[in-house]
């Protein structure tokens, strides 16, 4: 299943217009959302400083370069996803650090405050414990985490593989055919049944990740990168993505839709 037609994918995601001064309006229980410019810094110095973070990315361990110059362009960055709403073609030639694992996880961070990949992870752990009541894991972790995932999507009424897509195909023009179609989601390509899948990470038709370990650090990433490039969430996962806000990374857990206080009265039974 195609998660959503190319045609109406700007519609569909839902993205906000900004006026040219700055909004600080958060959307998702952002900490720092839209902060402003370090003391003695102006657009000419951190544009500067991006420039250098484009060759920097190309250079090998380069890793501490990369982090304190992503730290010190983040309000730099923040207003201009906030403010522009770029197409993420563009970010990803203007700012190709912050599609690397590290950078998604420090960008959510800074917005947040609260670690992504550990806490994603972990609190699906524990959500499975209270779902199964079962503590011991004999199976796969990440089948485990995987499972769950799809599991949410189907309790919340929503269609799991317009999160999780899955294709085999050995054509690269009919992969790529994928990819284009998909606006938001995750893309699990087998060249052929028995191998190991290539899962990346699709964002309006345009792969913005490396081949991922497993589809839950693919889901932790994506939900990562929604907040990192200001996106709204997919309207056929509104719930899912609800659930993962404030259930999962416990973001802003006070005021629920139905589906999702169903589902944390349930977890407090």
């Amino acid at each position: 299943m195609v998660f959503m037609s190319l045609t109406s994918s700007l519609a569909r995601l839902g993205r906000l217009s900004f006026p040219s001064t700055t909004n600080k309006q958060t959307k998702r229980s952002e900490v720092n959302y839209c902060p402003g410019y370090p003391t003695g810094e102006n657009d000419m110095s951190l544009e500067k400083i991006r420039v250098e973070l484009t060759s920097d990315i190309k250079r090998r361990n380069n890793r501490e370069v990369i982090r304190m110059k992503m730290e010190k362009t983040f309000a730099y960055r923040r207003q201009e996803v906030v403010r522009n709403t770029p197409m993420i073609h563009e970010v990803q030639e203007r700012w190709p650090a912050l599609f690397e694992v590290q950078e998604i996880n420090a960008e959510f961070k800074r917005i947040t405050t609260i670690p992504l990949q550990s806490r994603f992870l972990s609190q699906l752990d524990i959500l499975s414990d209270k779902l199964t009541g079962d503590g011991d894991r004999d199976e796969d972790v990440d089948v485990g985490r995987e499972c769950l995932l799809k599991g949410l999507c189907i309790y919340l009424n929503e269609d799991p593989s317009n999160l999780v897509r899955e294709i085999v195909e050995e054509d690269e023009s009919q992969i790529q055919r994928a990819v284009e179609e998909t606006i938001v989601g995750i893309l699990v390509v087998k060249r052929h049944i028995l191998d190991h899948p290539d899962i990346v990470i699709v964002l309006e038709g345009q792969q913005v990740s490396l081949e991922l370990d497993n589809v839950a650090l693919a889901a932790a990433l994506l939900f990562g990168l929604i907040y990192a490039l200001n996106l709204d969430y997919p309207k056929e996962l509104k719930y899912t993505f609800e659930v993962l806000q404030k259930i999962i990374i416990e973001l802003e857990g006070t005021t629920m839709s139905k589906k999702c206080q169903a589902l944390k009265n349930r977890l407090h039974d």
